[in-house]
């Protein structure tokens, strides 16, 4: 069944997840992830995860890449929010952060192996399908805004919002 983005009442809709991500992006490059376990493993992403309770969402982005990547984003700012509805009933909302530098050495842990990439060259074939419309925005600090479905991990209908 395609369940296209029209399909949801998004005035009533309220997520049950809330995360953020978070991009280091420096020198024409950009720093992500190979996320080994939860929501996206085997996918390449941007650090990131749930918000705790009391946490502010660059609070959260911040310490999430802390103990992903055992770096501390700085210039951190936020970049735009993404609205995911899944065919399961999983309903995230995600505020998008984008960074200009790190303290520290990107390391890999439990959860991530770090990768850079040139901003040219970004894996859009090994991330999540939605990644690639509003990572040029992201690229260009134009904000925005995405809602999508998805069945599992596969992208059924998306619209995007820039400016």
């Amino acid at each position: 069944m395609t369940r296209s983005v029209a399909d949801v009442d998004w005035a009533i809709w309220e997520p049950n997840i809330r995360a953020t991500l978070l991009f280091v992006i420096r020198d024409d490059q950009v720093l992500l992830i190979h996320k080994k376990r939860g929501i996206g493993a085997g996918k390449i992403n941007g650090p990131g995860g749930k918000i705790d309770p009391g946490e502010t969402a660059m609070e959260c982005a911040v310490r999430e890449t802390q103990e992903e990547l055992h770096v501390t984003a700085t210039g951190v700012a936020e970049a735009g929010r993404l609205w995911f509805d899944f065919f399961d009933g999983t309903k995230i909302h995600c505020i998008v952060f984008r960074a200009d530098g790190f303290d520290g050495e990107p390391t890999e842990t439990d959860e991530a192996v770090p990768l850079w990439f040139s901003v040219d060259d970004v894996p859009f074939d090994r991330m999540w399908q939605d990644d690639e419309l509003w990572f040029p925005s992201l690229l260009n600090r134009v904000p925005f805004e995405l809602k999508a479905t998805f069945d599992d991990d596969h992208l059924l209908d998306a619209q995007l919002s820039v400016g």
